[in-house]
Formats: structure tokens, C-alpha cells, sequence
């Protein structure tokens, strides 16, 4: 019999706020991409700045638009940082390209600009930057190498919504940004994703792919590509509309309850914090730690369940997993710092509906966990 679960990974935050949305939407009687959508990408385009934004079905479904629109396709290479969901780089290969994988810094969990830079070639068409966990990656020295190689950036800004780099809203830095509304994420509409940029050919190539490739006139579509059906419903965007009034209290509640984290696991040895740099904000999408190298960290999972308390690993490391291993030649451990994140990150409970006293809760046991261990 499992441990009943106490303290969640996450837990979205919904109220009658989300209900008096979706009801409206109801009473209309237009229930697929309409009104409440267009609503929730002028939320999304105001808070990032850029001139365009066009609701998905989810943040995999934002990449992949993103790559067709830029014509990324058989023979090209897409740079990927290896520590991050496997959708980041799926997305490539559904193009027929080649994501060619980079290893990682371990104190941001972001790209590594050294091996990003040794793996440009001239076969080389687009750069997709990981802000991992809320945190922005680095991005100066990735713009600088983009510019100077003539590559796309195409920034996978999932977990990222609200975070900045050096005053900048994080998706809006890049050619392309690509957010995500799952329940982990700043806000959430169940499933569901939107692109930002303010590309005006980027743009439009988007809006005619991203509804079958047709273009309504006079009542009847005329179709110029064979597009997809990418489309977010109204239903799921009027979740999206009353979240979105909330964003700022939910990132608030979120830095909240990093801080304690911070500060209950001040002097707790065998791990790493998360640490925000100068140029950034960061909106604990995830709190992630990292274990030292000789912890068992499944096995801390594994205590922390038996307590009630939900965990996991801080994300994967692509060249490790069989299907990138096989198809690539790839052997674990080549990239070592994403590796080493692989084996060894943690992450922690947190929501914006969380106590400091379940915080500390976590913190006691999860350090009995480690003294175990």
C-alpha cells in the first residue's frame, strides 16, 4: 500500500475566478479558437512585449511551428542543451533535422556557452536556448554567437513565463519564444502553449500554418500550405484569461516560498541550492537542488514518498536516454555536467499554495533523507 501523499510536487491554484471564464464561453456558444483566445494572447503579448502571439495547444506544439515556419528540415542542425524535456529536441527530429546536444553549467542548470560554441557547423540553422526550472539562460553570449553564424533563436521559455534577463522579459529576447500552460507552469490552462515574436514574416507564416495553411476569404478558406491544427480552444484559453489576472500574486507566492526553501536549507550539507545571477529574476517553476555525486538521489526520493512527500528529478539528460543514446551514438556521461544534473538534481515541492511550516516539514526530512543516505 503506498504512503498517502501529504505535501504534493505542485498544485495549481484555481478558483470560481476560472469557472465564471469557462461559463462565459459556454453561454456563447463558440467553444474553439475565438474571442477568449485572441483575449489571451493580448494578456501574454503585453506582458512580453513583442508584437505577435499565437495560442497552441501545448509549448512541444509552439516549437515545432516555430522550426516549420523557419523552414528548419533534413540536413540542418538545431543546437539543444542536453538537460531539459525531451520535447525540446523531439521537435527537431519530427523536422528531419539533427539536434546536436550541449552540455550544461551546473549552477544555472542552462547551456554552456564554451560547448555551444565548439558544436556551431555549417550545417548549423538555429540555436533553442532552455530556461530551465524559471530561470533565463544566459542569453547575451547565445545572441552573439546567433548573429555572428546567421542562426535562429528559438527560445524554449516553457517554465519561464514572468522570468527576465537584464530587465527583459524571458521569450521576447530571441527570434522566437515558446511558452507552456501545463500545471507546473507560472500559469496554466490545463494544456496548452502560445509563440511570442515580433517577426512580422515569422508571424504570418505562423497564423496561416498554424490553422491547416488556409486563409479565409468570403466565407471559405484558401489553403497555401499544408499546415496543422494547432489550435487552442476557447474553453482552455478562458482558464488561461483568469489566470493571468493572477500572475503577478502567483509569482509572488512562488519567490515566496523559494525564500524559505533558501532559508531552511541554509547550512544543510550534501546539496547545492538554486541560485538566481545578477541579470536575472527567476520564477521557481521548479525548486531544484543538487545532491552531491556519492548521494543516492532515487533513493532520497524514495524516503521522501515513504514520508508523504512528492519529489522528483530536476529534468532528464537527453544523450542518456535510449532513443538518443541509439539514434545518435551517444554514451552516457559524454556530457558530463548534464549527466551529473541527470543523476543528482532534486525537485522539491512548491506551489504558490504552500506553508512555511510544510516547507520546513520537507527540509527536516528531506535532511534525515540525506543523513540516511
Amino acid at each position: 500500500m503506498e504512503t498517502e501523499t501529504v505535501i504534493p510536487l505542485t498544485r495549481p491554484q484555481t478558483d470560481d475566478a476560472e469557472l465564471a471564464e469557462i461559463a462565459e464561453v459556454l453561454a456563447s456558444g463558440y467553444l474553439t479558437q475565438g474571442p477568449k483566445v485572441e483575449q489571451l494572447e493580448d494578456m501574454i503579448r503585453a506582458l512580453v512585449g513583442t508584437e505577435q502571439a499565437f495560442a497552441v495547444t501545448s509549448a512541444t506544439t509552439a516549437l515545432h511551428l516555430s522550426l516549420v515556419a523557419l523552414d528548419i528540415g533534413p540536413g540542418d542542425e538545431v543546437l539543444v542543451p542536453d538537460f531539459t524535456f525531451p520535447a525540446t529536441a523531439n521537435v527537431v527530429v519530427q523536422q528531419g533535422a539533427r539536434p546536436v546536444l550541449v552540455d550544461i553549467d551546473l549552477d544555472t542548470f542552462s547551456v554552456n556557452h564554451e560547448d555551444l560554441a565548439r558544436r556551431v557547423t555549417p550545417r548549423t540553422r538555429a540555436i533553442i536556448p532552455v530556461h530551465p526550472f524559471g530561470l533565463s539562460a544566459d542569453m547575451d553570449p547565445i545572441l552573439e554567437g546567433a548573429k555572428r553564424h546567421g542562426l535562429a533563436v528559438v527560445e524554449d521559455a516553457a517554465c519561464a513565463l514572468g522570468a527576465t534577463y537584464r530587465g527583459r522579459q524571458a521569450g521576447s529576447i530571441g527570434q522566437v519564444g515558446c511558452f507552456s500552460f501545463h500545471p507546473r507552469k507560472s500559469i496554466t490552462t490545463g494544456e496548452g502553449g502560445m509563440i511570442v515574436t515580433s517577426d512580422g514574416a515569422l508571424a504570418d507564416r505562423i497564423r496561416l500554418l498554424r490553422s491547416h495553411g488556409g486563409i479565409r476569404e468570403h466565407g471559405r478558406f484558401r489553403f497555401e500550405a499544408a499546415g496543422f491544427n494547432y489550435r487552442l480552444s476557447d474553453i482552455l484559453a478562458a482558464v488561461g484569461v483568469a489566470q493571468m489576472r493572477k500572475l503577478d500574486g502567483f509569482l509572488e507566492a512562488r519567490r515566496r516560498v523559494a525564500g524559505w526553501y533558501d532559508a531552511a536549507l541554509d547550512g544543510v550539507e550534501r546539496l547545492i541550492r538554486p541560485s538566481t545571477p545578477e541579470w536575472a529574476t527567476h520564477t521557481y517553476q521548479s525548486y531544484v537542488v543538487l545532491l552531491d555525486a556519492d548521494v543516492d538521489r532515487d533513493g532520497v526520493i524514495a524516503a521522501l514518498r515513504a514520508d508523504g512527500i512528492e519529489t522528483t528529478l530536476g529534468t532528464y539528460a537527453l544523450h542518456a536516454q535510449p532513443f538518443f543514446s541509439r539514434t545518435y551514438e551517444l554514451q552516457p556521461g559524454e556530457l558530463p555536467n548534464s549527466y551529473r544534473a541527470f543523476r543528482s538534481s532534486l525537485a522539491l515541492p512548491l506551489h504558490g499554495g504552500m506553508r512555511e511550516a510544510q516547507v520546513e516539514t520537507v527540509v527536516a526530512r528531506l535532511r534525515a533523507a540525506l543523513d540516511a543516505a
